[in-house]
């Protein structure tokens, strides 16, 4: 265990990493699609076709200025405050995303460079610093200039010895920087970082942990440090160490080792927020649609499943006391052999379905797995395997030959046309959103 503090930069060259942010993102793409500035102009994100209630996907700096938060509800917004709303169109987002890692690309080689998210990058600058003759601030700056002069997006910077410190320098220091560039290393994170409250600004720390700790007293970083150290892999089990690593401002995880990880398990899972509350007999129209595009997936990727599992979950419900609460319900179901059928993956996931789902139950939440996945190459026949299932397995191959060249709405189940089913709405979106 890494308990004590130690000085990173001793026998080896000081490492150098960047973590950077496309500020306001989605909001900034639309500004400059339209030629506007987005640090002057009001605007956010969202579906109007979704309500009032719908999520601002981003809002623009000039409309947070204006005290409206990022990811606040469209009705949410003060009535006297004018903006403009842009439909979301993910595939545009993609689009620039794209076109600003391929600028990243012209500095740093592919190897040295982990896609955090669509609008956040880490970069290892180390060996480039050299070669370009350059400070790490220095270079930073040279990338942010060439993405805002190609795209209109404006970008920050967080420059850290570790990834840990190019996230954290990023996420508390760099917006407060005219430049947008902020630097750490273990000796400035302890000035800068370590009393710094509330601990979930600090990435990796939410609001459970957050109240672990508060119970033990802790409020911040150096509370951590100065805590028994065993407590706290009592109580967070292997996630303690990562906690005490932070709080000494360590992170030994490094881009290329992100890069070779491999899951031990793997799973492959979908899910949906309902635009409405369903009733137990609508959700199962869903159900059935998800179980079997996912059993689709799974076989396009070559894969087979040993488990599959079911979770839904209502919107809301006021209670008697008058507190508002959340009903769930669902369960897995292991497999006594390995398949990748979408006729039997279906069945059994509608099988827990039925099994554990209230029938009064309001449905707002739809969640399911395919576990325990290996290569369906390699799956055993069995010997009651009859003509039924190859048909079965021809006809899902045709369906996703179908699917790749002509789009996933080109085939659909009959059950996809009842009014409830939400496929082919979720065919022509990309991350939940339109495309």
């Amino acid at each position: 265990m890494r308990w004590q503090v130690h000085d990173s930069s001793r026998g080896e060259k000081q490492k150098h990493y960047l973590c950077i942010d496309l500020k306001s993102f989605y909001a900034s793409v639309e500004c400059a699609d339209r030629g506007l500035d987005p640090f002057t102009e009001k605007l956010v994100v969202a579906d109007p076709d979704r309500g009032p209630g719908t999520i601002c996907l981003a809002a623009s700096p000039a409309i947070k200025a204006a005290g409206v938060p990022n990811r606040c509800r469209v009705f949410q917004i003060p009535s006297d405050i004018e903006y403009t709303m842009a439909t979301p169109r993910m595939s545009r987002y993609m689009e620039v995303a794209a076109k600003i890692n391929s600028i990243y690309m012209r500095h740093v080689c592919p190897e040295d460079i982990h896609v955090y998210s669509i609008d956040e990058c880490f970069l290892d600058i180390t060996p480039y610093l050299g070669l370009s003759k350059m400070s790490a601030h220095d270079f930073a700056a040279l990338l942010i200039d060439e993405v805002l002069k190609e795209t209109g997006i404006t970008a920050t910077a967080g420059i850290g010895s570790n990834l840990f410190l190019a996230k954290i320098a990023l996420d508390l220091l760099a917006k407060h920087e005219k430049s947008g560039i902020t630097e750490l290393n273990e000796h400035s994170f302890k000035q800068k970082i370590w009393f710094h409250q509330p601990i979930t600004d600090i990435w990796g720390i939410g609001p459970g942990i957050a109240r672990r700790l508060g119970r033990k007293g802790v409020h911040d970083l150096a509370g951590i440090c100065a805590t028994d150290p065993k407590w706290i892999m009592r109580e967070f089990g292997k996630n303690g160490e990562y906690l005490i690593d932070h709080a000494w401002g360590q992170e030994p995880c490094t881009i290329k080792e992100i890069r070779n990880w491999q899951p031990s398990s793997n799973s492959l899972s979908s899910g949906q927020v309902l635009i409405r509350n369903y009733s137990a007999e609508e959700a199962r129209t869903v159900v059935r649609e998800m179980a079997s595009s996912a059993a689709l997936e799974l076989r396009k990727l070559g894969k087979s499943c040993g488990q599959v599992a079911l979770w839904v979950g209502s919107g809301y419900i006021k209670m008697p006391d008058g507190r508002r609460s959340v009903m769930h319900a669902g369960g897995s179901m292991k497999l006594h052999e390995r398949t990748c059928s979408p006729a039997l993956i279906t069945k059994r996931i509608l099988a827990i379905y039925d099994d554990k789902v209230d029938k009064r139950m309001p449905i707002k939440r739809i969640s399911l797995s395919l576990g325990a996945l290996g290569c369906a190459r390699y799956d055993q026949k069995s010997l009651f395997d009859d003509e039924n299932q190859e048909k079965e397995a021809s006809l899902a191959d045709t369906a996703i030959a179908i699917h790749e060249r002509f789009g996933k709405n080109a085939l659909l189940k009959g059950g996809s046309l009842k009014e409830e089913a939400t496929m082919r709405e979720r065919n022509l979106q990309i991350g939940g959103h339109r495309a």
